[in-house]
């Protein structure tokens, strides 16, 4: 018998499942997003030895390929989506003539999974790709891998202490557990600290900027909004990071963004013209005040790039004193 719990997560899924049905670009952003992240957040990874999320993950790739050049370096994706990264990566790779490594694409949506099967096809790496379409329940762990990626994936899952302890499982004793992601507070809320800041910026905003595009409704005051109320979009997210430290080491840690998230996401970063001088001035000033607030501790990251492993092998490699520990936010 399926108690109420059960029909209500169901259904969820299934809205998940339709959501994404028709959802061909899932991580398309606004230009003034790129304005900001090319400008602030683009020198700190730089000087960590890459400018691109592609080059995070290719780096490390590239590792594990070399010490493993005499067989095939395996690489999980969980979360693939569409799989248009992991593509985009197998092309980069072959480019610098990288060419022993597959991915095994998971992902709970069918529908995401077979665009993902035709853009590898049409790009002529059917043979590098397996595609697995399960939930975290049915994911059976038959082989360990040397890569295990999850790109903008982890803040939909709701079972993370599973997941860890199968990624954890299923990583080899020497690979890497590679992730960007949101460890901000559930459902992409702000913490009151952060809360109080972003209202004060929010007055001094025009009309103009408060339509919210994600929403479709115009907010004259801003409204902490809890995305996870409807689906799974940052449900469990402000537990990512601290389940994190208690089950892997980080190799390299980059937090970062918090009160600029707010301008220059989806939901109202469409508002913002990089062209106009005074959108600039604006994102430029919330920018450095986040960053500066970042680094004194009064608010924390709300997202991380990171590379972990099963045992420490060095000192972990962070922006200035930003270490996962010191990013930490624990809930009142």
């Amino acid at each position: 018998m399926i108690n109420n719990n059960e029909e209500v997560w169901e259904k969820k899924i299934r809205e998940e499942i339709l959501h994404y049905e028709h959802v061909d670009n899932v991580h398309e952003l606004p230009p003034i997003f790129h304005y900001w992240s090319n400008k602030y957040l683009r020198p700190k990874l730089e000087l960590l030895g890459f400018s691109s999320m592609e080059q995070f993950y290719t780096e490390y790739i590239k590792k594990l390929c070399s010490q493993y050049e005499s067989t095939e370096c395996r690489i999980l994706s969980v979360g693939a989506g569409n799989c248009d990264l992991e593509v985009n990566l197998s092309k980069l790779l072959f480019a610098q003539s990288i060419t022993n490594f597959s991915f095994t694409c998971l992902d709970i949506n069918p529908h995401m999974l077979q665009r993902g099967k035709k853009i590898a096809d049409d790009s002529g790496f059917t043979s590098q790709f397996i595609f697995l379409n399960t939930d975290i329940h049915g994911w059976q762990i038959d082989k360990e891998y040397h890569v295990i990626i999850a790109n903008q994936s982890l803040h939909h899952f709701v079972e993370l202490e599973i997941l860890f302890d199968k990624i954890h499982n299923a990583l080899c004793s020497e690979g890497f557990f590679l992730t960007h992601d949101v460890i901000g507070r559930n459902g992409h809320m702000r913490w009151p600290e952060a809360l109080e800041l972003v209202n004060a910026f929010w007055s001094l905003l025009e009309d103009r900027h408060k339509y919210n595009h994600q929403l479709k409704r115009f907010e004259p005051l801003y409204d902490n909004w809890n995305c996870s109320c409807e689906g799974f979009e940052g449900i469990r997210a402000q537990d990512i990071l601290p389940l994190l430290l208690s089950k892997f080491k980080f190799d390299l840690f980059v937090g970062f963004s918090n009160l600029i998230s707010v301008f220059v996401d989806r939901s109202f970063g469409y508002n913002f013209d990089p062209d106009n001088q005074w959108d600039k001035t604006f994102i430029d000033f919330v920018a450095k005040l986040d960053d500066y607030y970042i680094e004194i501790g009064k608010v924390k990251p709300t997202q991380m790039i990171a590379a972990m492993v099963k045992r420490q092998k060095g000192p972990t490699k962070v922006y200035k004193h930003l270490t996962p520990e010191f990013c930490l936010r624990i809930p009142d």
